[in-house]
């Protein structure tokens, strides 16, 4: 990840922009890592399971209830991150988000952990989720192969469930439907 750099307002983040994928979090700007083909295929892989189902106003056998989105710009108080996937409840936010900054906070953010990016996402954004009270977050560590969802219980965040290759299950708050978690990390689904 690229090195920090201090800055005040949205207005500094603005001039930058279409130079580079950034978040600005806590006064500083810093420049999201370029993907490797890892990253990336988990990130298509978790859009494609949960926008199936999901990013739909339900009906005809899917929970539907969401909308889903992949690299989009959220404001959370001062700060501005950059998801690699979040999504937002229907009934929360009634019409699709438009505009950069997306000004609503979602309900549910993913990131794809890699070795550049691990620390901002372990510490600095899942303290700035947890401050605006984001109910649910996931990481996935490409390395381990683990999923980890995160619930807020309304102060702070609690290890919701920890799950592996090899494993199926229900992970909230989208635990209407299976998810493989091998499939996640490229792998062939599980029997």
């Amino acid at each position: 990840m690229g090195a920090a750099r201090t800055l005040t307002t949205l207005a500094d983040l603005a001039r930058v922009w279409d130079d580079a994928a950034v978040e600005l979090v806590n006064g500083e700007l810093t420049e999201k890592a370029a993907p490797s083909f890892e990253h990336g295929d988990v990130q298509s892989s978790l859009a494609h399971l949960i926008r199936t189902p999901f990013a739909r106003r339900g009906g005809g056998g899917m929970p539907g209830g969401w909308w889903i989105a992949s690299e989009v710009d959220v404001a959370l108080g001062a700060d501005v991150i950059r998801p690699d996937l979040a999504g937002w409840r229907r009934e929360r936010v009634p019409t699709r988000p438009v505009g950069r900054p997306v000004p609503h906070r979602p309900d549910w953010i993913a990131e794809v952990l890699s070795p550049s990016t691990a620390r901002h996402d372990l510490v600095v954004k899942l303290r700035v989720l947890q401050r605006e009270g984001v109910p649910h977050y996931w990481m996935l560590d490409t390395e381990r192969e683990i999923l980890t969802v995160y619930r807020h219980n309304g102060s702070e965040y609690v290890v919701a469930l920890v799950a592996g290759s090899g494993e199926r299950v229900r992970a909230e708050p989208f635990d209407a439907v299976e998810l493989d978690v091998t499939v996640l990390f490229g792998g062939e689904p599980t029997e």
